[in-house]
Formats: structure tokens, C-alpha cells, sequence
């Protein structure tokens, strides 16, 4: 099949005491490396079943001294992966766009992170279709702590408004949207989701999710089934 756009996943490698720190307590270091892993998989399993999609992974981090690095490494084949490159996040999101495009010419952009292992197949679609069908701009998929989960973008050389963008704050999201809106974009909204940063974050998000590794890791972390 044609790829019809880009599916970009902005990832960095689950090394334990780097990983998903927030999570600790009550996770371990280990725990909170193997929330991460399950994470990404789940993301990556998803990502690589969109109809249409050419999956790509912006990766930083040493992924020989992560948790399921072997397992992590054998799905990355499934992708283009890329290295991520800036000094700062928004910096490296710019990047990671202009990079992919660079790779998948003429393609419109799709990218998420690795923090909303509940998305699907059909999900991830969704989010894109209002680029690919109907013929808007851009997207913009807020998350429920203020920031966002996912931006579309139809010309992947406006993500370089990110790199003016404080990130990981609470109006990240806020921020975004006038900063596309300011470049001459409308976005669309996509579906709210929240993010995995706390353990109650992870909690909630596995409840979305009850089959995947990442319900499993998170269910590990006190030794309970996620009901």
C-alpha cells in the first residue's frame, strides 16, 4: 500500500533511573524503565497497524542499556528510525518533523510521543483524517495535564514554530495552538487524551488499555490485576 502520511513517534530509550522518573515512588527505577518499554510497544504496535501510515521513530537514548532493548530493537525494524537532534524538546520535535519529511517527501505528519500507550490503530486514523480526507491544515490532540498528545501537520516545515514553544508545562497545549493559529494554521481538534506521567496517570491510562504490556506493567508495580 501507498503511504498516505507519516506516523511519527518522538521516543527516548526506557533506561532505568532515567525513564519515567515521576513514576518513582511507588515504582522502582526498574518498574518505572518497564512501564516505559510497555509503553512504547503498545505505541509501536499501534502505529505500525494504521492503514496508509509510513511509521518513523525519532529515538534518543542508549538502547542497549534500556529495559526490553533486544524486544524494543526488534520492533524498530517495522519503522525509519531517526536520531533526535537539539538542544532543547521543542527544538528536537521541529527537528524530528523536518527529518521525516526529509525522508517521506510531500507526505503530511502525523506525530505523537510514547506517554499515550492507549492509542489504536483506528484512533491514530481518526486523528489524521482531517489532514487526509477533508483537507484542513493541521491538528492538534490536547491532553488532559494542559499539554498535547499528538499535532498533524499538512506542511511538516511549520513544525519549526515548536522550537518557540516551551514544553512539558502546564499550557503547553495553549501555547501550540496560538503559535500554529500565529503561522497562518486552524488547527482541528483532535479527541482528548491523557498522558502518562504519575503513577495515577498510568493507573487511569491502563484502565483504557487492560491487554496491552503496558496494563501489565502497570499492574506489577503493587502486584494487582488492573480491573
Amino acid at each position: 500500500m501507498t503511504a498516505r502520511f507519516v506516523l511519527l513517534v518522538v521516543a527516548k530509550a526506557p533506561v532505568p533511573g532515567f525513564a519515567k522518573t515521576r513514576l518513582c515512588p511507588p515504582a522502582t527505577p526498574a518498574q518505572a524503565a518497564e512501564i516505559a518499554a510497555a509503553a512504547l510497544l503498545d505505541t509501536l504496535d499501534a502505529v505500525c497497524a494504521v492503514p496508509g501510515a509510513a511509521p518513523v521513530v525519532a529515538m534518543t537514548g542508549d538502547l542497549g542499556a534500556a529495559t526490553r532493548g533486544a524486544e524494543i530493537g526488534l520492533a524498530l525494524r517495522r519503522a525509519t528510525v531517526i536520531p533526535q537532534r537539539g538542544w532543547d524538546f521543542g527544538t528536537r520535535l521541529a527537528n524530528a518533523h523536518a527529518d521525516a519529511a526529509a525522508v517521506h517527501a510531500g507526505l503530511p505528519i502525523l506525530q505523537i510521543g510514547m506517554d499515550t500507550p492507549q492509542v489504536t490503530p483506528g484512533s491514530l486514523a481518526a486523528a489524521i483524517a482531517p489532514i487526509v480526507r477533508h483537507g484542513h491544515d493541521s491538528v492538534l490532540g490536547p491532553a488532559a495535564d494542559g499539554g498535547w498528545w499528538a499535532l498533524g501537520l499538512a506542511d511538516p516545515r511549520r513544525a519549526q514554530v515548536l522550537a518557540g514553544v516551551p514544553m512539558s508545562r502546564d499550557d503547553t497545549g495553549a501555547r501550540t495552538l496560538r503559535a500554529l493559529v500565529a503561522c497562518g494554521l486552524e488547527p482541528w481538534q483532535a479527541a482528548e487524551l491523557s498522558d502518562v506521567d504519575t503513577m495515577t496517570d498510568a493507573r487511569g491510562v491502563a484502565l483504557d488499555c487492560p491487554d496491552g504490556r503496558f496494563a501489565r506493567a502497570v499492574a506489577a508495580v503493587r502486584g494487582r490485576a488492573v480491573a
